[in-house]
Formats: C-alpha cells, sequence, structure tokens
C-alpha cells in the first residue's frame, strides 16, 4: 500500500487525505506550514459536484450545522435591476445542496475528521517544506520545523497542495515566477447583519469594472441574524497592497462604488459592519502544460490557481483529491494512476482558469452595462431570449457541476471490486 505525503493542509491537502483514505489508502502524512491551525479566511461556496463528494465521505451533515444551503444566484447591474435569477442546489433539481461556508468552518470539519480517522499524527503542524527530491527508493520532502530543526519525511507519492505559492509547484517548475496579476483588488470581510430576500441568496452585483459579491455563510438561530460574506473589487486605486491580504480601510474603496442603488439592501452598511477589511491583489497562475513529474503531482490552487469567479476554488480542490484518490485505488501501477489522474482533471481546471480571466459566469454584468449602461426596464430588452440561460449553462458543464455530472456521474461511491482491490 502506497504511503502519501500531502503538502498543504488546506481545504484541497484535507479533503484528498480524507478521499485517499475512503478508498482504503490510509498511510496518508499531511504537512502543514502553520504552527497554530486557526480558523481563519472568509466565505466560500461549494458546488454540488464537491458536495456529493463531501457527502460520501460522511461529512455533510457536520458542514450543514453551520453553512448556509444556498437557494438562488442573482446578478445585478449597479442600478439594482435584476440582469439574472437561478436556483442553485436543491432548488435546481441537484440531490445535493451548494454550500456558503465560512473557510474556517469547512477546514475545522475536515481537520477533525482528517485526525479522527487517520489519527492525530496525520497532520504535522510547523512542518514547511523547503525543497522535493526523489530517487529509487521514494520522495522526500524536506522539512523545517517550527523549532528551526530539519527533517526528511518520505514517501511512494507527493501530492503538493500548498496553494498559489506553493513549494512544490517551484521545485518542479523552478523558473515560473510569481503569480499572475491583472490589476485588480479586491477587499474582503464579513459583516453580522439581517438576512437579505430568502437569506440564502447570493448576489453578484457590477458594471464593466467593478463587483459586489455578497452571500451569508452562517446563520444565528436566536438572533435571525446572519454573517455576510462580501468581496468588492475594482482596478487597484494607486497600485496594490504592500502584503497580499493585509488589513485595510473600507474609504480606500467604497467612494468608487458610492452609485449602488439597492432599495432593499444596504450594501455601505454591512460593509460598515465588517470588523476587519483585507486587500488583496487578483491573481492567478498560468495553465500548465503538466501537473506530475515522476511520482509528485499537483491539487488544487497549486495545480490551477484561478481568479474567484463561479465559486471554483475550493470545489475544484474537491474534485482533484477525489479523483487522484480514485485513480490510485482503480490502477495498479502509481505512474498509471497519476496518467489518469492528470488526463481527467487538467484540461477541466484549465478551460475554467481560461474562462474566469473573461470573468466567468460574471461577464453577463459586463455585457448588461455594455447593452444598457443606465439600467433597463425589462431584461428582455437587453438580452435575446436563452441568452443568459445558455452562458450559466455552459459555464457549468465546462466545471462539470452540471445536474447531469453531479445527479449521475459524479462522487465517491464505488462499486465493490474496487474497494477490495485496495
Amino acid at each position: 500500500m502506497a504511503r502519501v505525503v500531502i503538502g498543504g493542509g488546506g481545504v484541497g491537502g484535507l479533503a484528498a487525505a480524507l478521499c485517499l483514505h475512503h478508498l482504503g489508502i490510509g498511510d496518508v502524512v499531511v504537512l502543514e506550514a502553520a504552527q497554530n491551525i486557526e480558523p481563519l479566511g472568509v466565505g466560500l461556496n461549494i458546488l454540488p459536484n464537491a458536495v456529493r463528494v463531501l457527502r460520501d465521505l460522511e461529512v455533510l451533515d457536520q458542514l450543514s450545522v453551520q453553512a448556509i444551503h444556498t437557494s438562488e444566484l442573482r446578478y445585478y447591474n449597479c442600478h439594482g435591476d435584476l440582469i439574472w435569477a437561478e436556483p442553485r442546489g436543491v432548488a435546481a433539481g441537484y440531490i445535493v445542496p451548494q454550500l456558503s461556508i465560512h473557510r474556517g468552518d469547512l477546514h475545522g470539519v475536515l481537520l477533525a475528521t482528517v485526525r479522527d480517522r487517520l489519527g492525530y499524527q496525520a497532520v504535522l503542524t510547523g512542518a514547511s517544506i523547503t525543497g522535493v527530491a526523489e530517487d529509487e527508493t521514494g520522495v522526500h520532502a524536506r522539512v523545517e520545523h517550527a523549532d528551526g530543526s530539519f527533517s526528511t519525511i518520505s514517501g511512494d507519492l507527493m501530492i503538493g497542495a500548498d496553494g498559489m505559492n506553493s513549494t512544490v509547484r517551484a521545485a518542479l517548475w523552478p523558473e515560473e515566477g510569481a503569480p499572475a496579476r491583472n490589476g485588480v483588488a479586491m477587499w474582503r470581510g464579513t459583516s453580522w447583519t439581517e438576512p437579505f430576500l430568502d437569506g440564502r441568496t447570493m448576489i453578484v452585483s457590477g458594471d464593466d469594472v467593478r463587483r459586489i459579491v455578497l452571500y451569508p455563510v452562517r446563520a444565528d438561530g436566536r438572533s435571525g441574524r446572519v454573517m455576510v460574506n462580501w468581496v468588492a473589487a475594482q482596478p487597484a486605486p494607486g497600485g496594490l497592497s504592500l502584503r497580499s491580504g493585509g488589513p485595510s480601510d473600507p474609504e480606500r474603496f467604497w467612494s468608487s462604488f458610492d452609485v449602488w442603488s439597492f432599495d432593499w439592501l444596504d450594501i455601505s452598511a454591512i460593509i460598515a459592519a465588517s470588523e476587519q477589511v483585507h486587500e488583496y491583489p487578483m491573481e492567478d497562475r498560468d495553465p500548465l502544460p503538466r501537473w506530475t513529474c515522476g511520482r509528485v503531482t499537483l491539487l488544487g490552487d497549486a495545480a490551477h490557481a484561478m481568479y474567484p469567479m463561479g465559486s471554483n476554488g475550493a470545489t475544484q480542490a474537491v474534485m482533484d483529491g477525489w479523483v487522484l484518490a480514485r485513480a490510485l485505488a482503480e490502477h495498479d501501477s502509481h505512474d498509471e494512476a497519476l496518467l489518469a489522474y492528470e488526463t481527467e482533471r487538467r484540461p477541466i481546471t484549465t478551460e475554467l482558469q481560461i474562462k474566469n480571466r473573461s470573468m466567468g459566469p460574471e461577464a453577463v454584468i459586463s455585457v448588461a452595462h455594455e447593452r444598457a449602461p443606465h439600467g433597463f426596464v425589462n431584461v428582455n430588452d437587453v438580452f435575446t431570449p436563452g441568452e443568459l440561460a445558455a452562458i450559466s449553462q455552459k459555464y457549468a458543464v465546462v466545471g462539470n457541476f452540471d445536474i447531469d455530472s453531479v445527479n449521475r456521474h459524479s462522487g465517491p461511491e464505488n462499486p465493490p471490486e474496487v474497494r477490495r482491490k485496495t
């Protein structure tokens, strides 16, 4: 049985560990650079293809206690005119929900589950990978520990799941350099507020250069209030922050959004209620010609960091973990398994990376502004019949989260022969 070393204890790395364990590969160690794992981050969405994986890994019930089951996605222009609305998750006919959740809540459940099923020692914290080597005995990660000491941790395979600035990716592609930026800055935060619409709706609003995204990620049953994740994006004023993810002041960007007008939603008040606001450059990485070198492969942002359009970051990382685990369970040869994994996953994520550079499905907002910059009374005067639905459906098919793919074909429900083989 293979010993697998996973570099990175984020959502992708932990999901991969659970998928491997689910298919009988339990000799796994996750190397996480942080000494103390805190519930960091803001909100994210998990699309139904990944939720189906999480359901079959038996963590969906725990996540649902803390998450919102997203019911609808709505696109608006900055005047409050509705461009497009579509049901999401179960409301759209999927067999599983779409989840809007705080990253810390998702990560906490995955971490606790990995430690419960694989053993507490399966996640080694304070372990920063500083180099990767491979020889006839296996793959070897050079690790610096929190106390300054070094050690080598070896396995039969290594998965680089250590994010956009992946050390493992840099070892495979040392000449690549820094991520690519498009000149757009994003400000993110969370705020407790009264629910809007049905309390489970995601809103994307904007024009040709600006975007605001809002969706609830937690609900307080006693007060009736919800925690709303929000993101504002526009071309960076006066250059980007010196430190990606650094604290920021809403005054740095909010004056650019003062044209927003929603009779039923006070976006300014939501942003003002945030305890912390953080600023990030919008960045991604160019698609790679391959993810695998020898017995080392990549997963999640380390493999395919993409602009945050269409709710695909964490979703595609979870799907990577499942497909890789399935390939390892189904193939006797590690080389064949890694090839099968990359053959299935790399074309999907490469196309998503490219589409997200042109704003993915959120491009409908730019088109609406170009065609009707001062707003509209009837959206049918702006878009032809079926045009908006076709854009949404095409993107879902590209990301492999259309209803047919999710309800019939994806997820880790495996025939008995696969489990016996492991």
